[in-house]
């Protein structure tokens, strides 16, 4: 009988919802490893992002490691599709792709990956910490500023330094030098 392969295969809650893991089990003998993952991701009161719009994947960490290094795959890489994520508001959509345009590639979607513990859970906890503290710098849209005018007194200082200035340069002048 030849031996199954011993390639790991991380799935996403949305795969899983549409393959059941006994079955995809039974027709394929891959190593299934199903994550634990809260309903949504609870970025304010307002603002909820259900987990299986994201796929998590691990991946082999780099950098040294030591023994485990080059078996075990700790490093966590989270994939979103921002702009077909229909549990963003419009404005909040378009202020996240705004401001973090650099970490989305062409298909729209996000990708960030985090390997600075040792082990899986902590890394994919660190991943969507980082992606939570991102939705919430841009969950409140931005103050507008108010136009303001500057109070009669600033005016008076103002011109009142710029006098004792111009003062201050006549007397650096020689005397008796007309220009």
């Amino acid at each position: 009988m030849p031996r199954p392969s011993r390639r790991r295969v991380v799935l996403s809650p949305r795969t899983l919802s549409k393959q059941d893991p006994a079955v995809a089990a039974a027709r394929s003998p891959r190593i299934f490893v199903v994550m634990s993952l809260p309903s949504h991701l609870n970025v304010s009161r307002g603002l909820r992002v259900p987990t299986d719009e994201f796929t998590l994947t691990y991946a082999r960490s780099s950098g040294p490691g030591g023994q485990n290094v080059n078996k075990v795959e700790t490093k966590a890489v989270l994939r979103w599709p921002v702009v077909d994520s229909p549990s963003l508001p419009e404005g909040v959509k378009q202020r996240f792709c705004q401001q973090y345009r650099t970490r989305i590639n062409n298909d729209g979607e996000l990708v960030m990956n985090c390997d600075e513990h040792r082990d899986q859970p902590s890394n994919r906890e660190a991943v969507l910490e980082r992606l939570r503290d991102m939705l919430a710098n841009v969950a409140r849209p931005p103050k507008r500023r108010k136009k303001t005018k500057p109070t009669r007194g600033s005016q008076r200082r103002r011109l009142a330094a710029k006098k004792e200035r111009s003062e201050k340069k006549k007397l650096r002048q020689t005397p008796g030098r007309d220009a």
